[in-house]
């Protein structure tokens, strides 16, 4: 399974972005092989608006069958949920930790957003 988790950095050390939409960098991992990728997010990080919507679709568009994130706005719900892509959620951790919390199922699946639209 390729897992999206928004970082701060591009090391499996950085720590979880707390924002889906503004979030720095996606590391996208394959559970399966444990390969990893990482690719920046500026463009939607310094995007005046749809950022969110934007980061979604560039999360589907990278295979992920699910997302970590700190936090998740209303209309980036909406796509990932309608894509299919699970959206789950961590608090203060490492990506490394984020992984390994999500493989033993610990970490909070999303529901609904979290957030409202433009948090920062």
């Amino acid at each position: 399974m390729k897992i999206a988790i928004t970082a701060t950095g591009k090391d499996m050390s950085d720590s979880v972005d707390k924002r889906f939409g503004r979030a720095r960098y996606f590391i996208v991992v394959d559970t399966d092989t444990n390969a990893w990728t990482v690719h920046d997010n500026i463009r939607n990080l310094n995007s005046t608006q749809g950022a969110g919507i934007q980061a979604a679709e560039t999360a589907g568009r990278l295979g992920a069958e699910a997302v970590i994130t700190g936090n998740i706005g209303p209309k980036a719900f909406r796509i990932l949920n309608a894509a299919g892509i699970r959206i789950c959620l961590c608090g203060e951790a490492s990506v490394a930790d984020a992984i390994r919390m999500f493989k033993a199922g610990e970490l909070k699946e999303a529901v609904d957003a979290n957030v409202e639209g433009h948090w920062a």
